[in-house]
């Protein structure tokens, strides 16, 4: 008899494991607290080591054609704009060959969308917002504020970096904040006189700042951002929003090329979102309770991993809890082969985030050195196949 599985939270990662249990015909109930299935956030980018995964649960086409394949990825000098470093990516289709599947921008809503009706109604409920776990000899029983339960055999959390099910299975508040804060927005193309190559992934570097944008959109016809300021020193309060004006905003960037003060400019600004990570974790499960991306390892958006990780996570749970053992191997298991890479990736998005920031001088000389080599470096984390070599079958 398949055991009863619940997922809780419907975003990405488990929306993404949803499809993928269903697929090896494991039945799944997803409880997600928002109201509808729709995605904060402006977008998100997808590395070949996620569109792989999604590639194969049937989702690769229409994903495709909501979203942009950059053409290079490009690191800039924050003054004079000038091209520090530059890596093939869609041009001559260099990324897929070189990683087996595409790189992606793509708005968050519309890949929400695409997961959301891929999976359909069917076992999905919405307004449930988790306020308990009871693990007992019979399953795990789920509480939620608006008086429903629920009864499962495996629950798994996905439910992001400010997790519940997280609270439970840890019993400690496990988020870090980073010292940093992001401000972001969507622009035009057309609103962009001063930026040079629109269809690439571009980081501007610069002392105690960065900006990142990429396209997304079918047409590419759109910009997303995220500009990133060292600052508070110290992150109060349970809210990671603050209030900011836009003269805050511009301030920060005075100075900066025009592509970059254009950019920031042309989107009003009323908040301020403290970047926070989650610290390493011990452990990912506790009883028949276990943590999926987000949840488990929360990370700096510097290397863009955040989803994909996530993404990987899910296809490897899937396939080990569609398998004859119980739920203590499994997650042992899959502890074991998530924990070390996702460890390794959290790592590098910190580290990135202060070499970006590098004032010029013979240390941000040293970065840009590296940056040549940039496909060398990260390729590991780009051409992995999660499920592939462990002598699985493809997710």
């Amino acid at each position: 008899m398949r055991p009863r599985m619940a997922i809780v939270g419907a975003g990405i990662g488990g929306l993404t494991l949803a499809l993928a249990l269903r697929e090896r015909g494991v039945p799944v109930e997803l409880f997600e607290q928002a109201s509808r299935l729709s995605e904060i956030g402006a977008a998100v980018a997808l590395s070949a080591n996620a569109t792989r995964v999604l590639g194969r649960l049937g989702v690769g086409d229409r994903l495709g054609a909501v979203s942009a394949e950059p053409s290079e990825l490009i690191f800039r000098n924050w003054r004079d704009g000038e091209r520090v470093a530059a890596h093939p990516v869609g041009r001559d289709g260099w990324y897929r060959a070189r990683f087996g599947a595409p790189y992606y921008g793509v708005h968050r809503k519309d890949l929400q969308g695409i997961l959301g009706a891929a999976w359909g109604t069917e076992g999905l409920y919405l307004g449930r917002r988790l306020t308990g776990l009871r693990d007992g000899p019979d399953g795990v029983r789920l509480t939620f504020a608006d008086g429903a339960t629920a009864e499962a055999d495996v629950v798994v959390g996905a439910d992001g970096i400010r997790s519940a099910v997280r609270q439970w299975v840890t019993g400690a508040e496990d988020t870090v904040f980073s010292g940093t804060s992001g401000f972001r927005g969507i622009v035009p193309v057309d609103r962009l006189p001063s930026l040079s190559d629109p269809a690439a992934i571009q980081f501007w570097m610069g002392p105690g700042a960065h900006l990142l944008h990429y396209a997304i959109g079918a047409d590419a016809g759109q910009v997303n951002f995220l500009a990133v300021v060292e600052g508070p020193r110290h992150w109060a309060g349970p809210e990671w929003r603050a209030d900011v004006t836009d003269a805050e905003v511009r301030a920060a960037f005075d100075g900066w090329h025009p592509a970059v003060t254009e950019m920031v400019g042309s989107v009003a600004h009323r908040e301020r979102w403290g970047l926070f990570g989650v610290r390493a974790l011990e452990r990912w499960s506790r009883g028949r309770v276990v943590l999926l991306g987000d949840a488990a390892h929360g990370m700096l958006p510097h290397q863009g991993q955040g989803a994909n990780q996530t993404v990987e996570d899910a296809a490897l749970l899937a396939e080990l809890l569609s398998g004859p053992e119980d739920p203590a191997t499994v997650f042992e298991r899959y502890e074991a082969l998530r924990r070390p890479r996702t460890r390794r990736v959290q790592h590098l998005s910190w580290v990135t985030n202060r070499v970006l920031h590098l004032p010029d001088g013979p240390e941000a000389r040293e970065r840009n050195v590296r940056l040549r080599v940039l496909p060398e470096s990260i390729g590991w984390i780009h051409e992995h196949d999660v499920v592939a070599g462990l002598g699985l079958r493809p997710a």
